[in-house]
């Protein structure tokens, strides 16, 4: 008994009397239990530890982040205020900008930022590199463009690079300028005005009110702004535009010279009149039945010692003025331009009456009756070269295929680089020009004189559909005057008869930017006798003078010159905006020297050369 209590102590089975195998495995549990919770002691600490560093390794991790995305922030802040800073230099100081290539502005500067207490102070270890110069077709016939890049690196080795495109705005983004606001003219009068308004000299707006629809800016202020509505707002003060400067016109003629499309003229004609005549000509080529066609817009130019020939004046005798009144002598009994169409379709003018059993006052009264410009087919029943007062002008360049077979062949002047590939898209005269027709094409018109509006200037294409196909730009160093001629103008034919119209329509159509550098103005636009003859071209339902002057595009002149006045002489305005002039503007037009924002790029700086940069920017032999 003894030996079994033995044994039952030695295997730890006392007092409870459990078998031998039982209390063994008990004795294993236990054991297993004790290891088990060691492992999970140790696995949870590693566990917090893990956090631990994880936590520490985030928050470091953050810092880092928060310390680059404030190094970026300053990079790119100086970055950006860099290429204003440009930009504000280049419109302060035009002689920076360079003709081509490109010029450095900043070498490793120094860069700047408004403290607390509004100095000025130094970023510490950031630099910053700033190069300007022209960009894309450099020979600005599409535009003045340009690029500022600046490359700005820190202490740490980080940089940046950044590119902002630059544009010269042109003057034909306004859908009104002057430098000069004349006393006795203003808005008014319920005016609509779509398209940004500018003027060196202060904005005066009558108590009969006006709308502006874009934004309005003046050097000076703005006289009864409680009378008018600024959608966009009105800023004062604000720096002057100067006009352009005569010079301007002889870049333009040589520009006109290289596309064989640079006239000499002369200034010897008299107000409303001119010499030299430019006549717009459209020509379905496709036999589409439309002239749209990128090839199907020509010109003709006519020229004659007499002006008022040219221009569809009355005869000379036509009136007779004393200082109190005017009175019709003869009437159009003499005039070469005016006349009637015979059953035979045969224009006869009515200085070539009594004909086929007409007088002269049945040629310029019956329904058939019309006036021409000097030179025009219908006065010849057909194209002649050279009449009894003047000729049409020889193209120098070769006769297209496409129009060989045409009486004008030779004087048919291609304004599409397909038929004439050295044309810039400039025309340029010395001297006055009259103009009319309808225009294909994308072209600048400038004279060193007067520009006389003697027909309708319409274009192929009409610009209310916003397709910004075809485009003209006005550029006088005179005036750009509306003739009062037998086209534009009723006129009684002979004394107390009714006032008729001789052209195709009452009211006169002009498209294009108009810039003079001195007025856009109409010729006689006081004229007493238009009193009588408002019942003879009413402006749409109002009874006016000369009915309406409907003109898309834009106005800039020195001066604000009259089109008419409140007592029903001279036109009524109808005027519209073309935004096409801004995005599009006419070829080699004159900008303002301001320079506006383009698109912004990120470059790469792996390999950065700036001069690789405006080089691959720069096309060569770009046009």
């Amino acid at each position: 008994m003894n030996a079994n209590r033995e044994n039952r102590e030695r295997s730890g089975q006392e007092d409870e009397g459990l078998p031998g195998a039982a209390a063994r495995h008990l004795r294993r549990s236990v054991s297993d239990e004790s290891g088990v919770a060691l492992v999970l002691v140790i696995l949870v600490m590693a566990a917090v530890m893990a956090i631990t560093v994880a936590s520490f390794t985030v928050q470091s991790n953050a810092e880092m982040i928060h310390r680059y995305t404030n190094r970026q922030g300053n990079l790119q802040a100086a970055a950006r205020a860099g290429i204003e800073d440009t930009r504000s230099r280049l419109n302060s100081v035009d002689s920076i900008y360079p003709d081509s290539g490109y010029v450095q502005l900043e070498d490793s500067a120094r860069v700047y930022r408004v403290g607390r207490e509004g100095n000025l102070q130094a970023i510490p270890g950031v630099r910053r590199w700033t190069w300007v110069g022209p960009t894309g077709i450099t020979t600005g016939q599409y535009g003045v463009f340009g690029s500022i890049v600046v490359r700005v690196k820190d202490a740490t080795g980080s940089e940046l690079i950044r590119r902002q495109q630059i544009r010269q705005e042109s003057f034909s983004k306004f859908a009104y300028f002057t430098s000069i606001e004349p006393s006795s003219i203003a808005f008014g009068g319920g005016d609509q005005i779509f398209g940004p308004v500018h003027s060196n000299d202060e904005v005066k707006i009558y108590s009969s009110g006006a709308t502006f629809h874009d934004e309005v800016t003046t050097s000076r202020y703005v006289d009864g702004e409680q009378y008018a509505t600024f959608e966009e707002g009105y800023k004062e003060y604000v720096d002057s535009i100067p006009m352009p400067k005569t010079a301007e016109l002889s870049d333009l003629q040589s520009q006109a010279q290289d596309g064989n499309t640079a006239f000499s003229g002369n200034t010897s004609a008299g107000t409303g009149e001119a010499t030299t005549r430019i006549e717009f000509i459209t020509i379905d080529l496709n036999g589409d039945g439309k002239t749209t066609g990128a090839n199907e817009g020509f010109m003709r130019v006519y020229q004659s010692s007499d002006g008022g020939w040219v221009t569809g004046d009355v005869p000379s005798d036509y009136m007779s003025c004393g200082w109190w009144s005017c009175s019709i002598d003869e009437g159009l009994e003499n005039s070469e331009v005016c006349g009637h169409y015979h059953s035979d379709s045969t224009f006869v003018a009515a200085a070539d009456h009594p004909a086929d059993g007409h007088d002269w006052q049945t040629a310029v009264t019956d329904s058939e009756r019309r006036c021409f410009l000097g030179g025009s087919d219908s006065l010849t029943n057909g194209f002649q070269a050279t009449d009894a007062h003047g000729q049409w002008v020889d193209w120098s360049g070769s006769v297209p295929s496409a129009v060989s077979g045409r009486a004008d062949a030779q004087y048919l002047i291609p304004l599409s680089r397909s038929m004439n590939p050295d044309f810039k898209g400039v025309i340029h005269v010395d001297g006055d020009v009259a103009v009319s027709g309808e225009v294909r094409g994308r072209i600048t018109l400038a004279a060193t004189g007067d520009i006389v509006i003697a027909d309708d200037v319409t274009y192929a294409t009409d610009p209310g559909a916003g397709s910004c196909t075809d485009m003209l730009g006005f550029f006088a160093g005179g005036d750009v005057i509306v003739a009062d001629n037998t086209l534009n103008a009723p006129k009684q034919p002979y004394s107390g008869g009714s006032w008729l119209t001789y052209d195709d329509t009452k009211d006169e159509f002009i498209h294009g930017v108009v810039l003079t550098l001195n007025q856009f103005t109409v010729e006689n636009y006081s004229d007493p006798s238009s009193w009588a003859a408002e019942q003879a071209e009413p402006c749409e339902s109002t009874p006016w003078g000369r009915g309406c002057l409907y003109l898309t595009g834009g106005i800039i002149q020195r001066s604000r010159g009259p089109v008419g006045e409140s007592d029903g002489s001279g036109y009524l305005k109808r005027y519209s905006y073309d935004a096409c002039a801004a995005s599009d503007p006419p070829p080699y037009y004159p900008t303002t020297g301001r320079f506006t924002r383009g698109t912004y790029y990120e470059i790469d700086p792996t390999g950065f050369s700036v001069s690789q940069l405006f080089d691959r920017l720069t096309p060569s032999g770009s046009s």
